[in-house]
C-alpha cells in the first residue's frame, strides 16, 4: 500500500486554477491490483490535470503508453498501444461518497486524494474488447464478410407473429362506426 500513495494528490492546499500532476504507470503498478487476465505489464505515463473552481475539482486523465497483452486468436503475447483521456468530478458535500461513475462527494477536510485506482479503471477500459495481435492487423476486426444470415419464416411461424385480436376491441370499433 506504501506504493499506492504515490499516487496521492494533495489538494486541500491547490488554490482555484489548473494543476498538472504526471504519474509512471509500469508493471510494479499492476503488481499492486488484483490479478486479472486483461493486463499485468505495462509501460504508461499518465497526466492528471485537475481544475479547481468553487465548489468541484474537475480531474481529466490522459493516458497514453503500451500495455502487453495476449491475442484473442492465437494467444501470443504483444505490446499494444493504448491512448485515453477520462474525467472525473469530485464535489465537496457533507460526506464522502460516490454519486455515479463520474461524480465522486469529499469533504472540505479531505486532504489528498489518490488516483490509482482510477488509472488502473481507466486502463482496463480502454483496453480492446476484442485483442488481435498487430500481425493480423490487415484483417477487419468488426467485418461481416463471410457471414450468412437468412431466415426462415413459415406461413406457421409468421401466425405465431401475428398479434391476436381482442373481441372486445372489435366490438369498439363496431361501435365507432
Amino acid at each position: 500500500m506504501k506504493f499506492l500513495r504515490n499516487f496521492d494528490i494533495d489538494i486541500i492546499r491547490l488554490k482555484d486554477g489548473e494543476h498538472t500532476f504526471p504519474f509512471e504507470v509500469n508493471s510494479d503498478f499492476f503488481g499492486h491490483f488484483p490479478v486479472n487476465d486483461l493486463v499485468s505489464e505495462g509501460n504508461l505515463k499518465v497526466s492528471v490535470t485537475l481544475k479547481k473552481q468553487g465548489g468541484v475539482i474537475e480531474a481529466w486523465f490522459e493516458i497514453q503508453g503500451q500495455v502487453k497483452l495476449t491475442c484473442d486468436r492465437s494467444l501470443e503475447e504483444y505490446l499494444h498501444d493504448l491512448k485515453t483521456r477520462e474525467r472525473i468530478l469530485y464535489k465537496y458535500g457533507p460526506e464522502e461518497g460516490e454519486l455515479n461513475e463520474e461524480v465522486y462527494l469529499i469533504t472540505n477536510e479531505t486532504a489528498q486524494i489518490n488516483v490509482a485506482q482510477f488509472i488502473y479503471e481507466f486502463i482496463l477500459l480502454a483496453i480492446p474488447p476484442k485483442k488481435l495481435h498487430p500481425k493480423f492487423g490487415d484483417e477487419e476486426e468488426d467485418s461481416d464478410e463471410g457471414v450468412l444470415v437468412y431466415s426462415s419464416i413459415t406461413e406457421e411461424s409468421e401466425k405465431e407473429f401475428e398479434p391476436e385480436t381482442n373481441p372486445l376491441w372489435e366490438k369498439l370499433k363496431k361501435l365507432k362506426k
